[in-house]
């Protein structure tokens, strides 16, 4: 039941006829591990927040340098030297103290995530290296969770929400062999603000669809951006019945 306050702070997307005040304590009642909070997961955990989100689990092992602060927006001047996970804590208890905020200021370890993962409804992949996105996907597939992912470099971005249990393709899917072990980084190509803010933003907007039942999530297609000239694509991204994550979900 939400309180008057709540339907006050939370009057604008209440209007939302397929959203409603149904929708609004289904995000209150919903948990959300973000991993990663950079460039991408900072405006999405912010969202989030705002939106009424009811607990939010945030995880990095970062502390905030000066050279964050062009795109990270969680995170100010003040905070250089803190922990990215607790910088961005902070921000959102200021922006909405009804959420609870629970911090991980490390490296999440592979071997730790089913535990952490027990009592969260959706991932949001914000990481920037490749093992803890297979590790994600891998964990999330066995727990059945939703795993909405997002990358930006340059002006280019790209955001998938890799569901399988309820179809679709996984991470793996899309990539099939690992590679290297970090992904193309902003530090060494570059990257304009508001791209980061811009893939955040809607990796915040397919956790609200996924936890209030709003909208059509972007299960099994994969969003490409190009900032630079505004072009927009969306592919599909079906299960690979080899894939070695998520293939034998298909033979069950």
């Amino acid at each position: 039941m939400l309180s008057d306050e709540q339907l006050l702070r939370y009057n604008r997307q209440i209007l939302l006829h397929e959203f409603d005040v149904a929708g609004q304590e289904r995000l209150q009642q919903s948990s959300v591990l973000i991993v990663g909070l950079g460039g991408l997961g900072c405006p999405a955990a912010l969202y989030l927040a705002a939106a009424g989100v009811g607990r939010l689990v945030l995880a990095d092992g970062d502390d905030v340098e000066l050279s964050n602060l062009q795109r990270q927006i969680a995170h100010g001047q003040s905070d250089i030297g803190s922990n990215k996970a607790a910088s961005a804590a902070v921000s959102i208890a200021a922006l909405n103290p009804q959420v609870s905020v629970e911090v991980k200021p490390r490296r999440l370890e592979p071997a730790e995530l089913p535990v952490l993962l027990a009592g969260i409804d959706l991932v949001l992949d914000a990481t920037d290296n490749y093992p803890a996105r297979y590790a994600l996907n891998r964990a999330c597939i066995a727990a059945a969770i939703p795993l909405v992912s997002a990358a930006a470099v340059r002006s280019e971005g790209q955001l998938a929400l890799f569901d399988p249990v309820r179809g679709g393709g996984c991470y793996r899917c899309l990539y099939p062999v690992e590679g290297s072990t970090t992904a193309l980084s902003c530090s060494d190509s570059g990257v304009l603000a508001p791209v980061v803010g811009v893939l955040g933003s809607l990796q915040a907007m397919e956790a609200l669809k996924v936890l209030s039942g709003f909208g059509e999530p972007l299960r099994g297609q994969l969003l490409l951006l190009d900032l630079r000239c505004m072009e927009i694509r969306r592919l599909d991204l079906p299960a690979r019945a080899d894939c070695v994550d998520c293939g034998h979900l298909s033979r069950a």
